[in-house]
């Protein structure tokens, strides 16, 4: 590795090939910018579930039977909230949103035309609420959906203002609208938060101007030709998952800036030593280009790992991030480079290092933590070692949530009217499954009855109503509502329960065929078991994949296993951490079943950058000092630069916590914790207390007579 970037590093480092470098960026940027852009291919209705899923096979089994050219239903929610619901003011709404003929929707039930008895089947039990559904046209994008949410709900909310009844849009239609456009929104507000955070951080740390500037302007280029380029595969075909470009953003402000730093900290050393800008940057980069560029390596190499999971969020990281952290790898070694040699000294204004000036650098607070830590690493590391245990042990409380819609801003419209929903009407009735009964000979009414009383006869089960037929009668659907809430645990674990039991239905009916279960609760049943093998799948693949890596890098076995350990400690010791604060913090008793896996993706590609960074440097000191000096110098040395690093990182993980969404709260919350921990007690204290128990010097060969 060293034998090509060498050469590469030392061209960018000259006059000629720094100001060709800098550009070919700015070309290639300003070339893509004028092709698709990202937004154009983003989709919250993206299917997570691969094609082999139960509920899936069920879904597509369904709809090759019982054809469906209506596109997402909605749920229109009218509510007093003082009161009984004036059924006139509900046929006024009625009347303005069918009239108004709203381009994309493809029917509302007109409860004018029906007779007053059938009215409740529409209204709660306590008469507040009236709910009525609707249904859009079949193969509309998410933009329709926004437009079309937010034409219907100006329309109802005008005139619903002058009267006692209020007006939402819900169900999986109106989730969708409001989701396009919280994200829409959150987007701009995460990628305006992050860059203060980190402008902020770095005057404040660094109290430089221009090493603020210059990472930032290097992250501006790099974010443009990421998402550009992001938007190529997504006009290629690809489907780009909202909340993945979300979290690609962070992660390439963070590693940017993190690469950034590292390349800088090394150049000012160096500008102690050589007159030239240009010589300088060239002996910096022989130190830091294999590292920077083998740490990025490692997260690339993580985030290619998800291409081997089922669940297809994880799978839409994998060509995202890949792609991202491919350019932030070619940035690391020619762009960021080649930005610092351009501004030279003045990068470092007011505190310019001058040539000739190789005093000892000052450390601050490192040089005390090195000489302490190696002087008493079995007292260092093991209050390290039992902190980590005793947070770590928190991860046996881990609950996860699977109602998405309670991930949204509690005032989001499309949550208010199903929560108004989920508490005036059976909560069964929030997302009915819909069970298909197929049959190798002609299903009989008998067979019918007694299959539907079958259902009914669970304790969990509301209700069931059969809702077709086949011409041949060879397959009949029936929808059925739970008595609990469809998004609940105890609801997934009783249709997995039931879904087991097919076979013995069959068999009671003295029926040959298949039932099959479609709907949100058997999707979210599938949805829990491939999270659990992907967590597993993940961890293995990634866990040896590093270990290679890091044996080529160190060219040792034991190093990466020091590695490698502190880093698998450190995560589950965050995310116990992590469920703590969430908790007692915000609120969050239960999380998303993805945030663990996104968390371990990011803080273990991200800490072994820092393992990277340090470990590189105590091998460097170790040609001509012992274990222990070596593992000093390389700790005081590499220390404030590591910990800048975490904090600029963790801030920016943080930023998520501006999103209003909370899978995304939680996730970035639980990272910017790890990356901490993984910084001041992993990096700083218990990774040198391992080395120094284990590694010992080697024993001077004597010399022959």
């Amino acid at each position: 590795m060293r034998k090509i970037l060498r050469p590469i590093t030392d061209w960018v480092s000259t006059k000629r090939g720094m100001w060709i470098t800098i550009a070919v960026w700015l070309v290639v940027m300003i070339g893509l910018s004028a092709g698709p852009q990202l937004s154009e291919y983003k989709v919250t209705n993206f299917q997570s579930l691969p094609d082999e899923a139960q509920s899936i096979i069920a879904e597509n089994k369904l709809e090759e039977t019982f054809p469906n050219e209506q596109g997402a239903p909605g749920i229109l929610v009218f509510h007093n909230e003082s009161g009984e619901i004036n059924v006139d003011e509900v046929k006024d709404i009625l009347s303005a949103l069918i009239s108004a003929n709203i381009e994309g929707v493809d029917a509302i039930v007109d409860i004018s035309a029906l007779p007053p008895q059938a009215l409740t089947g529409f209204t709660s039990e306590d008469k507040s609420t009236m709910i009525v559904p609707m249904s859009l046209e079949a193969g509309l994008g998410n933009s329709q959906y926004a437009e079309i949410n937010e034409e219907a709900t100006k329309l109802g909310e005008n005139i619903a203002a002058s009267l006692s009844t209020d007006f939402y849009i819900t169900g999986p239609a109106g989730i969708a609208g409001d989701t396009v456009k919280l994200f829409e929104q959150a987007d701009i507000i995460l990628l305006l938060a992050t860059i203060v955070i980190i402008l902020v951080l770095l005057i404040a740390i660094y109290r430089s101007p221009l090493l603020a500037f210059i990472p930032l302007l290097a992250t501006a280029i790099v974010y443009q030709v990421a998402n550009q380029s992001i938007a190529l595969m997504g006009a290629a075909g690809l489907e780009i998952n909202n909340s993945t470009t979300s979290i690609m953003s962070i992660l390439l402000f963070a590693a940017v800036i993190d690469y950034s730093l590292f390349v800088f900290s090394r150049y000012r050393e160096e500008l102690n030593k050589y007159e030239s800008k240009y010589t300088a940057m060239q002996q910096a980069m022989r130190a830091t280009g294999e590292p920077v560029f083998f740490a990025g390596g490692t997260v690339l190499a993580a985030m290619l790992i998800l291409f081997f999971t089922d669940f297809r969020d994880y799978q839409n990281f994998a060509p995202v991030f890949g792609t991202a952290m491919f350019i932030i790898m070619l940035a690391s070694v020619t762009l960021v480079p080649a930005l610092f040699t351009l501004f030279g000294r003045k990068a470092f204004w007011p505190k310019v290092p001058k040539y000739g000036q190789e005093h000892e650098v000052k450390h601050g607070i490192w040089a005390p933590i090195a000489k302490f830590v190696v002087n008493k690493p079995f007292l260092t590391g093991g209050i390290v070692a039992v902190f980590m245990v005793i947070t770590a042990l928190n991860v046996f409380n881990l609950k996860y949530e699977f109602d998405t819609v309670k991930s949204f801003p509690k005032d989001l419209p499309s949550r208010v009217g199903y929560e108004i929903v989920e508490s005036r009407f059976n909560k069964g009735e929030l997302a009915p499954s819909t069970v298909l009964l197929e049959s190798e000979t002609a299903l009989t009414e008998d067979q019918l009855s007694q299959f539907a009383a079958k259902l009914e006869s669970y304790e969990e089960i509301n209700s069931v109503r059969a809702s077709g037929v086949t011409e041949d009668s060879g397959a009949a659907k029936f929808s059925v509502a739970l008595t609990m809430n469809p998004y609940s645990t105890e609801a997934l674990d009783f249709v997995e329960e039931l879904r087991g039991q097919s076979d013995s239905m069959l068999s009671e009916l003295s029926l040959q065929g298949d039932i099959y279960y479609s709907g949100v609760t058997a999707k979210l049943v599938d949805e829990r078991e491939i999270n659990n093998r992907d967590i597993i799948k993940v961890v293995i693949l990634e866990t040896l994949l590093i270990l290679v890596l890091l044996v080529a890098l160190t060219r040792s076995w034991k190093m990466p296993i020091y590695m490698m350990a502190t880093i698998l400690i450190s995560y589950v010791s965050a995310l116990g951490l992590g469920l703590f604060l969430v908790d007692v913090l915000f609120g969050y008793e239960s999380i998303s079943t993805r945030v663990p896996v996104y968390a371990f993706i990011f803080l273990v590609a991200l800490g072994i950058d820092y393992n990277i960074i340090m470990i590189s440097r105590f091998l460097e000191e170790r040609k001509k000092l012992n274990v222990k000096d070596a593992l000093e110098a390389a700790i005081r040395n590499t220390g404030g630069v590591i910990s800048s690093a975490g904090v600029i990182l963790a801030a920016t993980f943080a930023a998520l916590t501006t999103m209003p969404i909370a899978d995304l709260f939680v996730f970035g919350f639980i990272v910017a914790v790890g990356i901490l921990i993984d910084t001041f007690l992993v990096r700083g204290v218990f990774l040198p207390s391992l080395i120094l128990l284990f590694e010992r010097d080697k024993k001077p060969q004597k010399q022959s007579v």
